[in-house]
């Protein structure tokens, strides 16, 4: 018997992009796909709060169960218009040739194995790209950087990451730098961001730059030097969208190029059957 409770009613602004084609409007609505964390090594979580922030934007959310297969990775890759690499638990220190700190939590060897691959592929596709949280780091151990594993042990004087209030709650402060993509989306060079973290972006990977820092100087976004939409935050924009508009921002912008990419994709392949 179903217990009825409140739910939760998403507006979803659909189509985001269309094409006119010569038999009328092609509606063409971005897959973004979002990979998962895993609990007691069977069971697949995401927080709704992705999903609902994607369709929000405009977007279709696909969740991408853990996989490691090259041609599963493949299609997903080809399938798909965009990425969102989810918040979770630690990442494997042995990927950046580094032995495991004291204060390393619990880590997942296979959703990093399956991050870093479907991340080398949208990137060498140039497919937008967008973590968050863990994302973030994931993103640039994948390209190359790496990060610490237990900030409160590796780094000195840092202010509280790991805010204990809700999880919509601003709790500190971020200083964006100008000229970034961030600050083209957002227009603002500081905000208030939530923060649920112990990990963070140390070395900046190859191709990738910062675009913030919080006020004890730790990273709190990175993004492409060369412009297109790879972008990592430290923070959870996904529990914010319907209380900063910050948060929502980012959704659709990163949605808005997944939706210019698709319609790239099927200019080409019309142009290829023409």
């Amino acid at each position: 018997m179903m217990r009825k409770g409140k739910q939760l009613r998403v507006t979803v602004s659909l189509p985001t992009v269309s094409n006119q084609g010569k038999t009328g409007v092609i509606v063409l609505v971005p897959l973004i796909g979002i990979t998962v964390s895993l609990e007691d090594e069977r069971k697949l979580t995401l927080s709704r709060d992705y999903s609902d922030s994607v369709l929000k934007a405009g977007g279709l959310p696909v969740m991408i169960p853990l996989c490691t297969d090259d041609e599963v990775i493949k299609r997903f890759s080809e399938q798909l218009d965009g990425l969102i690499l989810s918040g979770g638990g630690d990442i494997d220190p042995t990927l950046f040739e580094e032995e495991p700190h004291p204060g390393l939590g619990e880590i997942v060897p296979e959703r990093d194995e399956m991050e870093i691959a479907l991340v080398r592929r949208f990137v060498d596709m140039n497919k937008p790209v967008f973590g968050i949280c863990r994302g973030c780091q994931i993103l640039n151990v994948a390209l190359g950087g790496d990060m610490y594993q237990d900030l409160q042990a590796q780094r000195a004087c840092v202010i509280q990451h790991s805010q204990r209030a809700p999880r919509s709650h601003a709790s500190h402060s971020v200083q964006i730098h100008e000229g970034s993509l961030l600050h083209s989306i957002l227009g603002k060079t500081s905000i208030k961001v939530n923060s649920f973290h112990h990990q963070a972006v140390r070395m900046v990977a190859p191709g990738m730059k910062i675009s913030a820092k919080s006020s004890d100087e730790v990273v709190e976004a990175i993004e492409s030097v060369s412009g297109s939409f790879v972008l990592g935050v430290q923070w959870h924009p996904e529990c914010m969208t319907s209380s900063s508009e910050e948060a929502e921002k980012l959704f659709e912008e990163f949605v808005k190029a997944c939706g210019k990419r698709k319609w790239r994709n099927e200019e080409q392949t019309g142009k290829e059957k023409s």
